[in-house]
This record gives structure tokens, sequence and C-alpha cells, in this order.
């Protein structure tokens, strides 16, 4: 099977929803077995102070997980469709705190990056997800 673009982001998407580490797990398998790559990380924290750190967990898990490889392209790719995906959260964001997964996908050059983010103070939460694709 040939999968694009569509596919690989439903899977970055259902990595960022998942509820706990033994479905994230679960699912990693189900999508290897299908040929797609994927991963998931936690995040929390105040938003402005952490899009660097966001963007830097992205790169190391998607290395970890062997989804890329360690050369600046395919560094360069999660970077930027991680700052895609935040670019969508950030006017809902801004000055609040943030927590949730990130969903990482990719299948052969398609690279999906999704954000699933409860965003607010105490228990008034909004919620936000966020997408970036690109083409390695």
């Amino acid at each position: 099977m040939d999968y694009g673009s569509k596919k690989v982001t439903a899977v970055a998407i259902k990595m960022a929803l998942s509820e706990s580490r033994e479905e994230e797990l679960s699912m990693k398998k189900e999508n290897l077995a299908i040929g797609i790559r994927s991963a998931g990380v936690d995040y929390g924290g105040e938003f402005i102070n952490s899009v660097q750190k966001i963007v830097e967990r992205t790169v190391v898990a998607a290395k970890r997980e062997g989804i890329i490889k360690d050369n600046h392209a395919e560094e360069g790719a999660v970077a930027g469709a991680t700052r895609e995906a935040l670019s969508q959260i950030m006017p809902k964001a801004i000055g609040l705190n943030v927590g949730g997964k990130i969903g990482i996908a990719r299948y052969k050059d398609h690279l999906s990056v999704a954000i699933f983010f409860c965003i607010g103070l105490l228990h008034l939460d909004e919620v936000g997800i966020g997408l970036g694709h690109r083409a390695v």
C-alpha cells in the first residue's frame, strides 16, 4: 500500500490523541506493521517559554524512534512541521499554560507532526490541535 499525506497526518493525530503510554506503544506497533513510523511525546508548561523545548523534544523523539536520520535536512523538516503546528495553536495559547501530546508520523517522504494541547489556567481549559506536514 502507498500512503499519502492524509494517512500520515491521520496517524500523527491519533498518536497525539493517545491517552496512555501503553496505547501509544500499541499504535506504534500497528503503524510500523503497515510501514508508517510514529512516535508520541508528552509535554506541558508555559507556552511562550516552551516553544524551543517543544521543537527540540520533537526532533529528538523523531531521531530516537528512527523516524528521521541524523542529518540537517530531516531534522529541519521535523522542526519546520513542529513550528507550523505550534503557529496554529499560538493565538489561543499566548501567555497560558499548555499540556498534552505531540504525535509524529512518517511514511517515505511524508512527515507529519500533530500537537494536541489543553490550554489554560487551572481547570478552565481550552483545547487546540495544530498540524504540520513536510516532504522529506
